[in-house]
């Protein structure tokens, strides 16, 4: 597998990532070490957490699982100095940490909390999962509102979690820092703030990415290319939508929509499932048979057709998933295919 550097920093991971938020819950902890051990395998050395997962649902009791089972992995196989170790620190509002939201000194004690759990001495990517200030991602795009956002108080925020996050890479605590569900005005105050105060600069954003949500395109590729900024592309293939499971209707056994119907949800993973967006599914994968390619090897493929630098997250919630995944690494997609999926898109460019 190819290896790619993160933003303008000297961290090489893998051109994939292996995403970790069910396990705990989906994935219980053998499921969990097959993964890590089957993504290993294959090239994969980079793993994305955070302190709130596992995920559907978040639950303060089990906040913390899905890092605690990475550590157990790296203790039993001994591959921590291979490995890219990614997690997040929690926002504001979340059950985890009674809601509490991030400072400075906040992030500093929250570093050391994933430290323990991860079995480690080193995060190498430490990442902020939600801005303090609010955010457009999870479809809250539709009616987005920052008219009240104060500007002096979000830079005076942002300054003070750099220089907390300074003080952790001088401790050898962190190696490089990203953001998460960010925009572009954000990060470009971020990096700002970091060459003004000599804090670490971003080297990676992750954001939600795929066929069907491409809200990336326009003002943050540019972001990405100009100031060299790694999208790490979270749910490329919309939470499993993209895989074609749920046609029809149909709810598989132990699905994300069957657990969380389970749990009282609404089962529409996260807004994502909607008629337009069953539409443009049936699309998709009209278009992948007309051109003999697996569906979910075409969504993932075609991330790599992209003009930033973007690392997708695989997540999976069963080992055979993960295989079917990772059996696409070497499938590449003809410029006739990557044009008709351009077409496509401005037949249904926002399904969700």
């Amino acid at each position: 597998m190819q290896r790619e550097t993160l933003g303008r920093s000297d961290l090489e991971v893998s051109s994939m990532c292996l995403g970790t938020m069910t396990f705990g819950h989906q994935t219980d902890e053998t499921d969990g070490h097959a993964q890590m051990d089957l993504a290993y395998d294959s090239g994969i050395t980079f793993l994305d957490c955070a302190e709130m997962y596992p995920v559907n649902p978040v639950r303060s009791d089990t906040a913390g699982r899905s890092e605690e089972i990475i550590g157990s992995w790296l203790k039993r196989s001994g591959r921590r100095a291979e490995m890219q170790i990614a997690t997040k620190i929690t926002g504001n509002g979340s059950v985890v940490r009674n809601g509490e939201g991030y400072d400075g000194a906040i992030l500093k004690r929250c570093v050391e909390g994933s430290l323990s759990r991860l079995g480690t001495d080193v995060i190498d990517l430490y990442q902020i999962h939600w801005p303090m200030r609010g955010s457009y991602s999870f479809r809250q795009n539709w009616r987005y509102d920052p008219s009240g956002q104060d500007r002096a108080e979000t830079l005076d925020h942002f300054e003070d979690v750099l220089r907390a996050l300074q003080e952790m890479v001088q401790a050898g605590k962190i190696r490089q820092f990203g953001l998460s569900n960010e925009t572009a005005w954000g990060t470009t105050r971020w990096i700002d703030v970091a060459e003004r105060i000599g804090g670490p600069r971003v080297v990676s954003i992750q954001n939600e990415y795929s066929l069907l949500q491409r809200l990336y395109d326009t003002d943050l590729a540019e972001v990405g290319v100009n100031e060299q900024v790694t999208l790490l592309a979270y749910s490329p293939l919309a939470a499993g939508l993209l895989t074609g499971k749920y046609a029809n209707g149909a709810v598989p056994d132990d699905s994300r929509i069957a657990v969380d119907l389970a749990h009282g949800g609404k089962g529409i993973l996260g807004g994502r499932k909607t008629e337009r967006a069953m539409q443009a599914v049936d699309a998709y994968h009209a278009l992948a048979r007309e051109h003999g390619v697996d569906p979910v090897h075409m969504a993932l493929a075609w991330l790599g057709t992209r003009p930033f630098p973007v690392i997708p997250i695989l997540g999976a919630t069963s080992l055979d998933q993960l295989k079917h995944q990772l059996s696409g690494l070497d499938v590449g997609l003809t410029d006739d295919l990557v044009s008709a999926i351009d077409d496509l898109h401005r037949q249904c460019p926002m399904p969700y």
